[in-house]
């Protein structure tokens, strides 16, 4: 039987996998965790460029002192492609969008709003950034890193929101 947890220290995920262990009185599960790396974790949904885009936003997000999860659901039934915690609590999601095509097409970006207090996109450098609306923060992002190019304004959550 297996099932995934995250590592708390280094932001993997890890699979557990229970194998029992016969003895003469019961049946006891031995745990083995086995750290996976980050490419494996590929479900067949994102674009190697939107893989990318991933990484560089995590990397400038962890660099500013936040700790991230990808692919988050949500309450409303939609799904984060990177949500980030700051130490004060500050919630961020970032939108990733990979080409045009990918931004015309998906517009639910404005329902993330109800979940977090920032909002971003994060974006290739061959997406012409002018295209973003800017009601939300853009980042740029690379495989390698990634720059903050706009804020994203704050519209902090209701504490009930918050606790829910």
């Amino acid at each position: 039987m297996d099932r995934f947890a995250p590592l708390a220290v280094t932001g993997r995920v890890a699979r557990i996998r229970e194998e029992p262990l016969v003895s003469r009185s019961a049946a006891v599960f031995v745990s083995t965790a086995v750290v996976l790396d980050e490419a494996r974790l590929v479900d067949g949904r994102q674009s190697q460029t939107a893989l990318l885009v991933a990484r560089g936003a995590r990397r400038l997000l962890r660099a500013m002192g936040y700790v991230t999860l990808p692919e988050v659901p949500l309450p409303s039934g939609r799904r984060a492609d990177l949500m980030a915690l700051a130490g004060d609590g500050e919630l961020l999601i970032v939108e990733i969008k990979s080409s045009l095509a990918d931004f015309r097409v998906d517009q639910k970006w404005p329902d993330y709003r109800a979940h977090c207090d920032r909002l971003f996109f994060a974006i290739p450098p061959t997406l012409d950034p002018a295209i973003m609306p800017p009601e939300a923060g853009l980042i740029v992002a690379d495989g390698f890193g990634a720059e903050l190019l706009r804020e994203a304004p704050t519209h902090r959550l209701a504490p009930a929101t918050r606790r829910a």
